[in-house]
């Protein structure tokens, strides 16, 4: 397949925030979010967009920005390497991979809204792109469960396959896959948001199929060929808990690990409710969760996957916080 036409502005931000069509080891390396943001800043103050940029010179970006000759050389040959990006875009498209930046229409606006400046710039993603943000849980937890938390992760993939809610996860063993194959069982949806090789993910027979069928959707912030790395790890699942209306966390270790930070982050920024896995023998992270205010999802359920979208509303309305009284003097 060939690859999608690009706007203007997402053509730069590849060009200046992705390594696709960079060597191994570039004389440039691209922006990262932190850098991008000022020069973003710079460009709305000028009332310019991204796809303005096309075709400046270092020198351009010295009179008009005021960047040094470092920083303005380093932004120019990025901006060069056209040729290099489209021939690296055209191997993923016939790998069925494509790009999704920021400055495209269709970008989660979950992202924008929730995650506003740290929203990542640039997405790969394999199979159906019209399930990105649409209504979901997202279910998170541990490679390593007891049957509880087995039962649990089947149980909320099959309310989602059976109430066509999305189910949000991060294609890794343990937790996401058992709980993606419930929902696609059950002839639902699911996105799987990875911190391992996108290449490598839709190669997995499973995958394909659902891929092509249209139930499913791969997506990673690393470029489409990067292997695992537990910063990739961290920062995929505040991408997980910021798509989805709900989450649940089927298993969480005690103040370490992913599980916990996305947790917690989620709770604390109040993206979406956070419901924990409850039963006598959960681990100790899910009790911590639940004193910082995480909501408990009982175990076992005392209705039928069907019921569960329902019941996690009606839990989350009742549970909403208040706000607080402010006494003026």
């Amino acid at each position: 397949m060939l690859q999608p036409d690009l706007s203007s502005d997402a053509r730069v931000l590849l060009l200046l925030c992705s390594y696709i069509g960079l060597p191994t080891e570039p004389d440039a390396a691209p922006l990262t979010l932190r850098e991008w943001n000022p020069l973003a800043r710079k460009l709305q103050a000028a009332s310019l967009g991204p796809g303005d940029l096309l075709g400046w010179s270092a020198s351009d970006f010295t009179t008009r920005f005021g960047l040094n000759d470092d920083e303005a050389s380093r932004l120019a040959r990025l901006l060069e390497r056209f040729e290099a990006l489209s021939i690296a875009l055209d191997r993923l498209a016939s790998l069925g991979i494509y790009p999704l930046t920021r400055g495209d229409g269709d970008y989660p606006a979950r992202y924008l809204q929730r995650l506003k400046e740290s929203a990542p710039l640039v997405l790969f993603y394999a199979g159906e792109k019209a399930l990105l943000g649409q209504p979901g849980i997202a279910v998170v937890g541990s490679r390593h469960l007891d049957v509880a938390g087995q039962e649990c992760a089947a149980f909320v993939g099959n309310a989602c396959g059976f109430s066509g809610l999305v189910l949000y996860s991060g294609g890794a063993k343990g937790v996401d896959t058992i709980s993606m194959r419930a929902a696609l069982e059950a002839r639902g949806t699911a996105v799987g948001i990875l911190a391992d090789s996108l290449e490598r993910a839709i190669r997995v027979s499973e995958a394909r199929e659902a891929l092509s069928r249209g139930d499913l959707c791969l997506v990673t912030a690393q470029s489409p060929s990067a292997g695992f790395s537990v910063g990739a790890a961290m920062g995929r699942n505040r991408l997980i808990y910021t798509l989805a209306d709900y989450a649940v966390v089927v298993a969480s270790d005690a103040e370490t690990g992913g599980t916990w930070a996305g947790a917690t982050e989620a709770i604390r920024n109040e993206w979406l409710p956070v419901f924990v896995l409850k039963h006598p023998h959960m681990p100790e992270g899910n009790r911590l969760l639940l004193e910082r205010g995480a909501l408990p999802l009982p175990h076992p359920f005392p209705e039928p996957p069907s019921k569960l979208p329902a019941w996690l509303q009606a839990q989350a309305a009742q549970n909403k916080p208040k706000p607080s009284q402010l006494n003026f003097l």
